[in-house]
């Protein structure tokens, strides 16, 4: 009941927010956290769900974003294609969830730091073949001029539209996570997660299940990569770099992999830790280039003090809270707080 109400309250904030919010903060901070959000979402499902550290989901994400601006429209005429967006849109999610899929049929069968290193490895692999390419991704420079695209008479690449699409796109991400999770595909993916071996000898394929995760997540990253491109209106191979890989692993363990909200909380501190500790850095007679620092400590306190993030944190206060209250009610009735008690 409690959990439902929480839901409804931050969902009628975010709706009302144009009202009450500048469009730097609508556009810059939320609709920023919310695609970052999404991204780690992809990769919340993966380790939460099915205990799969995989670092190839911001590497989807650019290569969906990559797709839209060749198959699409962009500035850079001599290579984009021109398609219309309903076409290039859908074409880009397909071929970047293959690209997930087949990412994660590669490191399935490994675990633990090889999956990580194996998909890190992927995504380098990506990010020198854009860097490096200029008859197909445009190398260093990669691709700008792209738009949203103007649909039903709306154009979604202003600040009102933009942020509801985005809104929007998020909601259903987490209503689908939060629907596969309760699935008998999500239970026994988590069965997977907790004793594979047990799954295997009840006649589940545990291999065929982390790979439809991976095709799973790469969906949702694929989505959230063609929105950010969107957002930036520019692509490049610092998009989907080792830097940006490592924030989505720092934005989903700050949030809390333990639940789908996590990633979103996470990526909402990230965005409001990048845009303002330049400031907060320089108010204090530091370089504000040292912004990373910040985020990097407030990775290690939030990691050391809670291995959940900032959903376990809120969710052992709120369980004190209730214990406490449930105490003092408790010891109202034995100390005779109604008619005739008392010695």
């Amino acid at each position: 009941m409690r959990q439902g109400m929480s839901f409804w309250i931050v969902a009628g904030l975010l709706l009302v927010m144009p009202l009450v919010v500048s469009p730097f903060w609508l556009i810059q901070i939320l609709a920023y956290a919310m695609i970052l959000g999404m991204i780690g979402l992809s990769l919340m499902f993966l380790a939460g769900y099915g205990g799969i550290v995989s670092l190839i989901q911001m590497t989807v994400a650019g290569f969906a974003g990559y797709l839209v601006a060749i198959l699409g429209d962009s500035a850079i005429v001599q290579i984009s294609l021109k398609w219309p967006w309903w076409m290039a849109v859908p074409v880009a999610i397909f071929i970047a969830t293959l690209f997930g899929t087949v990412g994660g049929a590669l490191s399935v069968r490994t675990e633990g730091i090889y999956t990580i290193m194996i998909t890190l490895a992927i995504g380098s692999a990506f990010y020198y073949l854009t860097l490096q390419n200029y008859t197909i991704f445009n190398g260093f420079s990669g691709f700008n001029g792209i738009v949203p695209p103007v649909f039903l008479g709306v154009d979604w690449g202003s600040n009102l539209p933009f942020y509801f699409l985005t809104l929007g796109c998020a909601a259903l991400a987490y209503a689908v996570v939060v629907y596969v999770a309760r699935a008998p595909f999500g239970l026994a993916l988590q069965g997977t997660r907790d004793n594979p071996r047990r799954m295997a000898a009840l006649g589940f394929d545990v291999m065929a299940h982390r790979i439809a995760a991976y095709a799973f997540a790469a969906v949702i990253a694929a989505c959230a990569g063609i929105l950010l491109v969107w957002y930036q209106r520019q692509i490049s191979p610092g998009t989907a770099g080792v830097g940006p890989v490592v924030d989505i692993l720092i934005i989903a363990v700050v949030g809390g992999l333990s639940r789908p909200i996590g990633p979103f909380i996470g990526a909402l501190v990230y965005v409001l830790l990048r845009t303002f500790s330049l400031d907060l850095l320089e108010a204090v007679g530091l370089d504000g280039k040292r912004y990373q620092l910040l985020i990097g400590l407030g990775f290690l306190v939030i990691v050391l003090f809670s291995p959940d993030g900032l959903v376990g944190i809120w969710q052992r206060l709120r369980d004190r809270y209730l214990r406490s209250r449930d105490t003092r009610a408790s010891d109202m009735r034995i100390g005779g707080g109604g008619p005739g008690g008392g010695s």
